[in-house]
């Protein structure tokens, strides 16, 4: 394995996707703070599903944990609650 490859390994073991239920229905606050959530330093995505009752959020997990993720996203005022999601493969996500 080339330097390049390893440090593109170690990349992408850092992201983490962690997956929120909204509590409310989605009014223009929450998607003003959702916006600003996606510029937030560590924050990678910050995206609405299809029928936006739930909320994606990667993050560099080198720069923050669950913790931070959840507080900052308190912080915005967002009514979440942290949903867990066994994958296909039953590895659990976030």
């Amino acid at each position: 394995m080339s330097i390049l490859e390893a440090i593109r390994k170690l990349e992408a073991m850092s992201k983490v996707t962690l997956h929120f239920q909204i509590l409310a229905p989605l009014d223009e606050a929450m998607s003003k703070a959702i916006s600003r959530a996606g510029g937030i330093y560590g924050l990678e995505r910050v995206k609405l599903n299809g029928e936006k009752n739930a909320l994606l959020v990667d993050y560099d997990a080198s720069r923050l944990n669950r913790e931070e993720v959840e507080a900052v996203l308190g912080e915005l005022g967002l009514p979440l609650v942290r949903v867990v999601v066994e994958a296909a493969d039953g590895v659990l996500a976030g």
